[in-house]
């Protein structure tokens, strides 16, 4: 059922995001279909050969494979991984926890809209992202303002009475990023704000 949500959501129908204390937020699932402010300054850091984990309709995949650098976007979604196909990028319907091409040999890993949250665990992901890169690979994190609170929320898609299942889903902010990611083995090269979003570089 989530996967039909997010798809429905995607094609513009609206949804919303549910917490356990009944609070709802819209999900704008339609705007990752087209450039943001602030992409450039995650794009411009992608050097070489680069892993979009949870790359959603691939706007940023298509980005980079237009800019001449390789990039495959993974989703679990099989209606985003379709959109980027049909945007021109490269995409596999996987999770970041599944065996995927290139495992150790990739440049930079993507993080994007978010996505540090996947699995409620940001600890677990981005150890998952150490073995993904090559030694000295870069990972591109985006992370909420500094004071935003970290946290694990469950959560669920619904539109209206139909509701999906619950999951885990993590928050880091940039206070809190460094403290998060040394425990995994990267350090935090630089962590900047750039159109009213936050970014981390980990080295």
């Amino acid at each position: 059922m989530m996967g039909e949500l997010y798809a429905d959501a995607l094609a513009g129908t609206p949804a919303e995001l549910e917490y356990l204390d009944g609070t709802r937020t819209v999900l704008e699932a339609t705007r990752w279909l087209e450039p943001i402010d602030g992409d450039e300054a995650m794009l411009r850091r992608c050097a070489g050969s680069t892993l979009d984990i949870g790359s959603g309709p691939g706007r940023l995949t298509v980005a980079l494979n237009r800019r001449g650098i390789p990039a495959l976007g993974i989703d679990i979604a099989p209606d985003a991984v379709r959109l980027t196909r049909r945007a021109g990028g490269f995409a596999l319907r996987r999770s970041v926890f599944d065996d995927l091409p290139g495992s150790g040999r990739w440049d930079t890993a993507l993080l994007a809209d978010g996505n540090i949250g996947i699995g409620g665990h940001p600890g677990a992901l981005l150890r998952r992202a150490r073995q993904l890169v090559r030694p000295g690979g870069r990972v591109i994190v985006e992370v909420d303002p500094p004071a935003v609170r970290s946290r694990v929320d469950q959560v669920r898609l619904r539109r209206e009475d139909v509701v999906g299942d619950w999951f885990a889903w993590a928050v880091v902010s940039a206070d809190d990023i460094e403290r998060t990611a040394q425990p995994t083995g990267f350090d935090v090269r630089d962590c900047w704000p750039d159109a009213g979003r936050w970014f981390a570089e980990l080295r």
